[in-house]
């Protein structure tokens, strides 16, 4: 281990990333061999005391890399396997999704945020579409640090969620949709043009990524 990365061969794992950024080096699942997840995963528990994620993972996988790497716990509903989850923090971060088919990427984002020390609530089924079930919750909503709001279809969500809140709001389009939604761009755009003043917007379907937005928010605090 050297320069504050150990090479592996086959990836230099970031070892001082905690250090820098308050969490270690998060590790993205896809396209990676079991083998290659284990090394990396045992490089970043030895190597730093806070919580080890790998995200994007499917069971079989998931099931190869815990048997080899005993202590982590997995979430199926949000492909996230997790070692030596954070304590929460007094940090509260409500998870908004439009629709039941956005559920996926609300799993992912309260799932990440959960294990790197946030509170999360999540909130379903709440799109415009039927926007009292919303207005039914801005109670729990105003009492938010910072809300998570992920849609797909037209992304209107996020700059309604926007106008009734005063924390940060940060948005996730999805890539739900019809043909028009062009795969999660429609709502991005949409999301990116808020009339709400200060919307935090991610890329399509990352859950992952407004965690780690909430994460930053919290940290600043």
């Amino acid at each position: 281990m050297t320069d504050g990365f150990e090479d592996l061969g086959y990836a230099r794992a970031d070892t001082a990333r905690e250090r820098r950024l308050g969490l270690p080096e998060v590790v993205y699942g896809p396209g990676k061999a079991p083998g290659q997840i284990v090394g990396v995963v045992r490089s970043l528990l030895a190597a730093n005391d806070g919580p080890v994620l790998v995200t994007r993972l499917t069971e079989d996988v998931a099931a190869a890399v815990g048997a080899a790497v005993p202590g982590g716990e997995y979430d199926p509903a949000a492909r996230l396997l997790v070692w030596r989850p954070a304590p929460q923090r007094a940090f509260g971060v409500v998870v908004v999704s439009a629709g039941t088919s956005d559920q996926p990427i609300a799993a992912e984002a309260a799932a990440v945020a959960g294990a790197v020390g946030l509170g999360v609530r999540e909130l379903r089924d709440v799109g415009v579409a039927g926007v009292h079930r919303l207005l039914a919750e801005v109670e729990l909503l105003a009492g938010a640090d910072a809300v998570i709001c992920i849609a797909g279809m037209e992304g209107a969500l996020p700059s309604v969620v926007g106008g009734l809140v005063g924390c940060p709001v940060i948005a996730v389009p999805t890539s739900v949709g019809y043909g028009a939604s062009f795969e999660g761009v429609t709502p991005l755009l949409a999301m990116l043009s808020s009339c709400a003043p200060g919307l935090v917007v991610v890329n399509i379907d990352s859950g992952f990524g407004a965690a780690m937005a909430a994460h930053r928010m919290a940290a600043g605090r």
